[in-house]
């Protein structure tokens, strides 16, 4: 089947749709009775930014604005303050994404780290210009770090269980445009 047919786009579309939901149900699920004295990776700020570079096609803007707003409602954040910086982060990923790929996956995840730290930082800056609560610095640095530590982690997932891979030069999305 071709890879840039239209069944296999709305495949994957609803495939990042799935597992957006079950991580997202994964976070919201009470595992333990006490608080966690630590935060884990934002795992699907990491799907969003490695399916943003490796195939745009398959995560348009619209889903990703929508998936992360959904994110923002159910995980009790500020209503579009995250979901904004990680569209941001996606986006600039996908314009940058055949410098990437030319670079290797070395330069993509220094990138996908100064992303995830920008992020963080303008999250906790914006939080507190408006006077909102801000979670502990600690927390906030351990799950950045965890973030990127798990962004290869992410990228291996899904390559090798999603078959979500970097876009050969010359290669060609649904609508004709060069990825």
């Amino acid at each position: 089947m071709n890879d840039t047919s239209g069944l296999r786009l709305w495949t994957m579309r609803a495939t990042f749709l799935a597992v957006a939901l079950i991580i997202l149900l994964g976070d919201l699920l009470p595992l333990q009775t006490l608080p966690r004295g630590w935060a884990g990776p934002d795992l699907l700020f990491c799907f969003g930014m490695a399916w943003s570079v490796r195939r745009p096609d398959y995560v348009p803007m619209v889903l990703l604005g929508c998936v992360f707003l959904i994110a923002d409602l159910l995980l009790s954040r500020p209503p579009g303050l995250f979901a904004a910086l990680m569209l941001v982060a996606c986006f600039d990923l996908q314009s940058r994404m055949r410098r990437l790929r030319d670079a290797g996956f070395a330069a993509e995840w220094a990138r996908a780290c100064i992303l995830i730290v920008a992020a963080a930082i303008a999250y906790r800056v914006i939080l507190a210009v408006v006077l909102v609560p801000v979670p502990p610095l600690s927390l906030t640095v351990f799950q950045v770090a965890l973030t990127a530590l798990a962004y290869p982690v992410v990228v291996g997932l899904s390559a090798f269980v999603f078959g979500v891979r970097l876009a050969a030069p010359g290669e060609l999305d649904s609508y004709g445009q060069r990825l």
